[in-house]
């Protein structure tokens, strides 16, 4: 019993000492439950679930965003080494290796022969885009390191044109006519419409981009022209004959400029590969001759896909082929033409509605030209036009472009049947009669674009003096020009583009020539033409 009683007591003791050594640690225990409710407690109120919330929102979207960007850099990387895949093919194929002795590795598989050839095939074809592109981005590097004294870039350009033409009929000048002549044919070829040309980029100034270009050509050929005229369609001086210049600054939409080129309310040109020298329709209806200008140009934009442009200009138009040098001037080395002696610069203005494309979209626009002469017998009369002009872009690739204009003595500008008036004097009481011709007339033209490379025209053109203002100072037995009423031309052609930079043509054109006096002349003219641009 003492011993069972001993045993006893022994065990007591020793669940004593335990408790007594757990017990420190059930208060630690339960002091950090406390704790711990305490702070679920508080953290489960609304305000701290929901910013737990948004900031979980926003590290998955983080998280999302990284994800995404990493997929990218994967694809990219997969791209590349398929691309690096391709070209190690290529090189392995065309490489002559030596023999091994060594037998490959089998750590992977070689591909199968039906699968290498069209491999090999994509990779020369890439290998092929790639060298082409490399060898134009050269050439461009190349174009761009011209430099002009004030070392801003100048770009080199032009078109090398080769023109082969058969005339029915006699014309005034066989390889580029205007006029049908009494008379036998021709035919020949000619590469004087060839044109040089230079485009250069200069400084900013006043927020502005600055540019100049510059047009020769070499149809300058003594014994062609018309009369003894000091226009700018003159033809009796040197092979190199200066066609447009142009510079100004450009504006996000404004240009002030001045330039050598056709007025600005006859903005369009019918599309022509064998008529560059003298444009396409030149004389029947096309007012294109080159003038010195300085103007303005504003385009407002309307709506998020229309301008509309406005358009004034100080111009200095030379005087009509047909107008006789003053004796005064005879002896002078240049004359002064009927505007200059005037001493007031002709005035132009154009306004029209644009579409967005501004240079080849559609538009729609009217003009007027006022320019006060001076007659050689001291007579002064007003040169003016009104003018509208159209671009349209039509279902099915088509596109129709066209003018019309009605005013007086218009031949400065291409118009008015080369004359811009007509006088006489009265062999009895040597009276001076004068008159300026009222004229009418325009173009119109239907594009047919069958592809980048490709397109169809079609045109007609016609320039109409007033035969009652004419008859009356009408030369019997003169000249064609100087009785000539009206003309009129048809064409037609087609024109191939190879590449940017080849050109074929194929041209059928009716030119009809009548005078007021006279018989009237007419020739059919097929020319081709073959154009390297650079």
């Amino acid at each position: 019993m003492r011993i069972h009683a001993r045993r006893h007591g022994q065990n007591a003791l020793v669940v004593l000492r335990n408790v007594w050594l757990i017990l420190p640690l059930l208060i630690v225990c339960g002091s950090s439950s406390r704790r711990v409710f305490a702070q679920d407690t508080q953290t489960t109120s609304p305000d701290s679930v929901a910013e737990q919330i948004q900031k979980l929102t926003e590290s998955m979207a983080q998280t999302q965003t990284q994800l995404e960007q990493s997929q990218r850099q994967l694809d990219e990387m997969r791209r590349q080494l398929a691309a690096l895949q391709r070209q190690l093919a290529q090189a392995g194929s065309t490489a002559s290796a030596p023999p091994s002795t060594t037998p490959a590795p089998p750590s992977s598989p070689s591909p199968s022969p039906q699968a290498a050839p069209p491999a090999t095939a994509a990779a020369i074809e890439d290998l092929r885009e790639r060298q082409a592109m490399q060898e134009s981005q050269i050439a461009t590097h190349e174009q761009a390191k011209v430099e002009s004294e004030s070392k801003y870039p100048i770009k080199l350009t032009g078109l090398l044109l080769f023109n082969g033409f058969v005339n029915t009929r006699q014309v005034d000048i066989p390889a580029t006519p205007t006029v049908a002549l009494l008379g036998t044919g021709s035919t020949g070829a000619s590469v004087q419409q060839s044109i040089l040309g230079f485009d250069a980029r200069g400084p900013h100034l006043f927020g502005a981009s600055s540019y100049a270009d510059l047009r020769v050509d070499f149809d300058g050929r003594p014994g062609y022209s018309v009369a003894n005229y000091s226009g700018y369609y003159s033809t009796n001086v040197s092979i190199l004959r200066l066609r447009t210049v142009h510079a100004g600054l450009q504006w996000q939409h404004t240009n002030a400029y001045f330039s050598l080129d056709r007025p600005v309310f006859s903005p369009d040109a019918p599309s022509s590969l064998t008529a560059v020298a003298v444009p396409a329709l030149a004389w029947s209806g096309n007012l294109w001759t080159w003038n010195p200008q300085a103007g303005v140009t504003q385009d407002i934009p309307v709506g998020s896909s229309h301008f509309v442009r406005l358009q004034g200009a100080l111009i200095d138009v030379g005087d009509a082929p047909l107008s006789p040098v003053p004796a005064a001037a005879a002896t002078a080395v240049i004359p002064p033409t009927g505007a200059e002696m005037s001493r007031w610069p002709g005035e132009e203005a154009r306004i029209a509605l644009l579409g967005s494309n501004l240079e080849e979209g559609t538009h729609i626009g009217v003009g007027g030209y006022f320019g006060p002469h001076l007659s050689p017998a001291g007579t002064r009369f007003d040169a003016w036009a009104a003018t509208l002009d159209a671009r349209l872009n039509l279902p099915a690739r088509l596109q129709f472009t066209g003018a019309f204009y009605r005013g007086a003595a218009l031949g400065g500008l291409g118009g008015g049947a080369y004359k811009d008036f007509g006088y006489a004097v009265d062999s009895d009481s040597s009276k001076y009669y004068f008159r300026p011709y009222g004229d009418v007339g325009g173009w119109s033209q239907l594009k047919e674009k069958f592809s980048e490379r490709l397109e169809f025209n079609a045109a007609f053109g016609i320039d109409n003096v007033f035969a009652q203002e004419l008859r009356p100072y009408a030369v019997p037995g003169g000249t064609m020009y100087q009785n000539l009423a009206r003309t009129r031309t048809y064409t037609g052609n087609v024109i191939y583009r190879p590449s940017t930079y080849l050109l074929f043509s194929l041209e059928y054109r009716h030119l009809e020539s009548n005078p007021v006096i006279g018989t009237p002349a007419e020739s059919n003219i097929i020319g081709i033409a073959a154009g390297y641009k650079f």
